[in-house]
């Protein structure tokens, strides 16, 4: 039996990335736990419609697009969580029998595809899509009405002190409802954190005045903001800066540069994790 050629090598096979960007993926992704993908992307090397043909082409999986655009029966939904599609990757096309045709980024994850069709009792058809479709579809169909009831309760602080990443996060948590808080250093950011109570503070790890280090210490030593969860920025995205601030105490870690897919779905996933599947009390 031959063997499974790895991502890499398909991706390089078919002209998308060279040996030397791969290698140069494959190191930073040791020891990471991320996927392979994900860092390519953040190397600029990739986009994740590359990624996505690229896998349709080798395993002759169909793509799907637009998913947003469509309507999906409520007892199609109903087969997954929308958390576990967010988490996951996944989302459901439609049913046909005993069959259920599922977009996914990444159609080789065997486990998510086992474990569906175990708890269903469906056969699983695989179709290829991007996190950016996952998340337009997951948003729309799963979240569209908790948002608009309830998503002037979430209150998001952004610190980072370079105003054109800051300004592209802040638009990108607004753009999914949240109200967000922006400050441009540590020290700012401990000042807006006291005056608004927010549910998620998103932060840069190095800053002027006071870094984000010193922040996240003197958020953890005031009772007022000290349950306040906090995810790390950094442009150091190896796998011992990723240790170090998650020994800390933060609740996440997301490497610079920032792609707002990911955020959103960070954001979302700290607040689901901190606060449950409800909405939040409301700060005072």
């Amino acid at each position: 039996m031959s063997r499974r050629k790895r991502f890499g090598e398909i991706l390089v096979e078919a002209g998308i990335i060279d040996e030397a960007s791969l290698q140069k993926a494959l190191d930073r992704q040791k020891g990471s736990g991320r996927r392979l993908g994900r860092v390519l992307e953040e190397l600029g090397v990739v986009t994740e419609k590359d990624i996505a043909v690229t896998l349709s082409r080798q395993f002759g999986f169909k793509t799907v697009s637009g998913l947003a655009k469509y309507n999906f029966p409520s007892e199609v939904l109903a087969l997954i969580d929308g958390s576990q599609a967010l988490e996951k990757l996944i989302f459901p096309l439609k049913k046909q029998d005993k069959t259920l045709f599922l977009a996914m980024v990444n159609p080789l994850d065997m486990e998510t595809l086992d474990n569906l069709a175990f708890r269903t009792g469906f056969k699983i058809v695989s179709c290829v899509t991007t996190p950016s479709e996952i998340q337009a579809a997951v948003d729309k169909f799963y979240l569209a009405a908790k948002q608009e009831q309830a998503s002037d309760w979430w209150t998001i602080l952004i610190v980072e002190d370079q105003e054109l990443a800051r300004a592209a996060a802040a638009a990108a948590l607004r753009k999914h409802g949240y109200t967000v808080v922006e400050a441009e250093n540590g020290a700012e950011g401990l000042k807006q954190a006291h005056q608004h109570k927010p549910h998620l503070i998103i932060a840069d790890t190095i800053m002027p005045r006071m870094d984000g280090y010193e922040m996240f210490r003197a958020l953890k030593s005031n009772p007022a903001t000290a349950k306040i969860p906090v995810i790390a920025m950094s442009s150091k995205s190896s796998a011992e800066e990723e240790a170090q601030v998650l020994d800390m105490g933060y609740l996440d870690f997301i490497a610079k540069p920032i792609n707002p897919v990911r955020l959103a779905a960070r954001s979302r996933r700290a607040l689901r994790l901190t606060y449950g599947e409800g909405d939040p009390p409301r700060r005072t």
